[in-house]
């Protein structure tokens, strides 16, 4: 796998972002503003389209230009947090020409402390985070085991829509959810949606 993997997923991000731009908004409306949608959309369309045929091999940089071009179009909460990501896996993969299944996993895992890093917010706050992390630890769990990236991502995946459902009953620690108090624990958060929804599109990204 290459630099074209890359961007096989985050042209997956973008549509499957694209496709599920009201499911977002609706989750979203319910604790937030309504526009986790539109900001999702609009900003790996902007990822994508600052990678496509521009012909960069090295992965991280890729991955960077990405999350920069991300930050510009989408500067709210949760593309600043979506663009911190991006541009962590950039700064893990930087020099790599040709990727492993295991530095695919290792792309997740630096996404994931990106995003903590930036929001200041650990697993069990019902965030993005927990959505993300189950699927990257079954992700590295399957690379380790010696499974291919098809199978590893179909297993990510699932895990983390598995890590989505089960906000509901979490108590929201960060943003507008956050002032519901115990009522907060009835909701599906929207961001651990994203991050479900990232996942599926790696799992489309590696068929």
């Amino acid at each position: 796998m290459n630099a074209e993997y890359l961007v096989s997923f985050l042209r997956e991000a973008k549509d499957i972002m694209a496709e599920n731009r009201e499911y977002l908004i609706n989750l979203d409306s319910v604790v937030g503003d309504g526009d986790l949608g539109l900001t999702m959309s609009d900003g790996f369309l902007a990822a994508y389209e600052a990678v496509t045929e521009k012909g960069e091999t090295d992965a991280g940089r890729l991955l960077y230009q990405a999350g920069k071009a991300m930050s510009t179009a989408v500067p709210s909460t949760m593309g600043t947090l979506m663009a911190s990501g991006l541009m962590q896996a950039g700064k893990a993969l930087k020099g790599n020409t040709e990727l492993s299944p295991g530095q695919v996993a290792e792309l997740f895992q630096a996404y994931l402390e990106g995003v903590a890093n930036r929001g200041k917010a650990k697993i069990g706050d019902k965030t993005f985070l927990d959505g993300l992390a189950p699927g990257v630890e079954a992700l590295k769990e399957a690379v380790e085991a010696g499974e291919d990236l098809p199978t590893a991502s179909a297993k990510a995946a699932a895990a983390a829509q598995k890590g989505f459902e089960a906000t509901v009953g979490m108590l929201a620690v960060h943003g507008r959810a956050a002032t519901r108090g115990e009522a907060s624990r009835k909701l599906q958060d929207p961001g651990a949606a994203v991050a479900a929804l990232l996942m599926k599109a790696l799992e489309k990204a590696s068929r």
